[in-house]
């Protein structure tokens, strides 16, 4: 069975092996005389068949170790290597190896992904310790903008894309429910509801004008009626926050769910409040990193790198938002989490450095704790920004978003960039049914093979066991086998780079590569023999974008 990487990886592996054994034979022949710790061997799939199946550019980063000529610590390793898969090496350019493997190797590979193809894209376990990767974490009180829908698309995507690398994953939602946003949403809620029921009162100046509170105030109305009205003001106010935080978070999560996002775990922040918060407080000053100062308690974060120390307790005995956070990240740590991914906007960026600085003060490794910058989104129509709903004039929420473009165009849309850079999200683009839309390019090749599966069956023509696959070997068949056989590797470099763009691009330019070997190879009414070892390559092809596009939780449809 193929699993993951399997025999793709044996063959990779053979000409990293064979380099390193020709590399030593050389040293050992007195020809190479390293001053230094050799660069890492990385294999490339070449753009073109023409330059070979796979790549190293090993000679040039190795000459300054060598002291010697790129193109001749390549010819030194190319005359130390002889091997019964390999066809030829070619040296190109400034000093690049080109491995040209036998025509089988090639077609054995195909058969083994083939035989295992349910596994394709799954790659070993790892066996590390568990990531846990915390995103989105929205205050709720509120509906979720087309910012939280980035860092939405984009966390469950990597949790996506680090399992099919083999890592354990757990996903987390933190909900900020505890502080002076509550307060405002209960006193929101219930100036609506006073108003609802005739009464004159004035909204509150801190309070949330939206008009999904007035939807939450609607809807406990149409549940309860009028039945908290005459109550003393503070226990209406208790009770309308404990009603509207239920209820914005249950719209919060019907948001997530219609975005194909769910969590693990959704952690309460007032689960920190206030034994943990003491907890992890009374631990810092034992440690002697927290001092008094004008009645305030103060991290000094200065000494991990900080630019000046912060108060974690006011004089007034109330703890800072980053009192809470320090002690969620000590939790965290404590849950025995290897590595701790946070998702956040880029205007938290002069936050990180005080989160770690505190987690170091703590004892931990501040390195396993790493933050994700997501950058902003901007939203074009007919050219021009949109910056307001049309609905309620205030920002776009994700809601709109999806009624508008549809769960599976925003999705890619918000992971085809990276998350570190600016992303123009065009409207129009988004909404077309056609080559245009990069989303309905990949989601066209995948329904059109589904369509020719369909027309083969009705022809009589059968997907085999066995297929002889050594009847491909035109150009677009070949430049189809080389795309499929990336994919592990494209998996791989997502996990590390944390990269879901990476997938976004491979699945275009996978059904770029398929629509180029439609064109130009016939399926139906040609060879019997060569038919079926087409279509059997067709299946890996619609295999592998439906699972590229499974690890951007977009869908990928039978028929269009």
């Amino acid at each position: 069975m193929y699993a993951g990487r399997g025999k793709i990886l044996d063959v990779k592996n053979k000409i990293v092996e064979a380099i390193q054994a020709a590399v030593q034979k050389a040293t050992g022949d007195g020809v190479f005389q390293s001053t230094g710790d050799l660069p890492e061997i990385n294999l490339e799939v070449p753009p073109k068949k023409d330059f070979g199946d796979y790549a190293t550019n090993f000679a040039m980063q190795s000459a300054k170790i060598f002291h010697m000529n790129p193109r001749k610590i390549a010819e030194e390793i190319k005359s130390r290597i002889s091997a019964d898969w390999l066809d030829k090496i070619e040296i190109a350019g400034a000093g690049f190896m080109n491995f040209y493997l036998k025509p089988d190797v090639i077609y054995n590979e195909l058969k083994n992904i083939y035989t295992g193809l349910e596994n394709f894209g799954q790659l070993p376990n790892k066996n590390n310790a568990t990531i846990q990767i915390e995103y989105v974490s929205a205050n709720p009180t509120g509906l979720l903008h087309v910012g939280h829908g980035r860092g939405a698309a984009a966390g469950s995507a990597i949790v996506n894309i680090l399992r099919a690398a083999g890592y354990n994953v757990e996903s987390e939602y933190y909900i900020n429910d505890a502080g002076n946003q509550m307060e405002n949403l209960a006193k929101s809620v219930n100036a609506r509801y006073l108003q609802h029921f005739g009464k004159d009162v004035e909204f509150p100046e801190n309070g949330y004008h939206g008009a999904d509170i007035l939807d939450t105030t609607n809807r406990i109305i149409a549940q309860d009626g009028d039945k908290y009205l005459t109550l003393p003001e503070n226990e209406r106010l208790q009770i309308l926050e404990n009603l509207a935080y239920a209820d914005k978070l249950a719209e919060l999560k019907k948001d997530l769910a219609n975005f194909k996002v769910s969590f693990d775990v959704w952690f309460s922040e007032r689960t920190l409040h206030p034994d943990k918060i003491n907890a992890a407080i009374k631990v810092l000053r034992e440690r002697g990193e927290i001092y008094e100062k004008d009645g305030a308690l103060w991290l000094a974060s200065t000494k991990y790198g900080d630019d000046k120390d912060r108060v974690v307790v006011r004089e007034n005995g109330v703890p800072t938002y980053l009192a809470a956070d320090i002690a969620y990240h000590k939790d965290k740590f404590e849950r025995g989490f290897g590595t701790l991914i946070n998702l956040w906007g880029a205007d938290h960026h002069g936050y990180i450095c005080r989160v770690k600085a505190a987690m170091s003060a703590l004892g931990f490794n501040a390195d396993n704790l790493k933050i994700l910058l997501l950058q902003m989104v901007s939203l074009y129509r007919g050219g021009e920004l949109v910056k307001m709903s049309k609905r309620t004039g205030e920002s776009i929420t994700l809601r709109e978003l999806m009624e508008e473009v549809g769960t599976d165009a925003a999705r890619y849309f918000f992971l085809m960039r990276s998350i570190d850079s600016q992303l123009d999200f065009d409207l129009d683009l988004a909404k077309k049914k056609s080559a245009e839309n990069p989303v309905y390019y990949i989601q066209y090749a995948h329904a059109r093979i589904c369509s020719i599966f369909r027309q083969a069956e009705e022809s009589g023509l059968k997907i085999v066991d066995a297929p002889k696959f050594n009847m491909l070997v035109t150009a677009a068949e070949i430049d189809l086998i080389n795309k499929i056989f990336e994919y592990p590797d494209e998996i791989e470099k997502a996990a590390a780079e944390f990269a879901p763009q990476r997938i976004a691009r491979y699945a275009y330019d996978l059904a770029a590569q398929f629509h180029s070997f439609y064109r130009d190879c016939r399926i139906l009414g040609v060879d019997k023999d060569l038919a079926q070892a087409r279509l059997a390559l067709i299946k890996i092809t619609a295999h592998t974008i439906k699972h590229a596009l499974n690890l951007l939780g977009v869908s990928a449809p039978t028929s269009m």
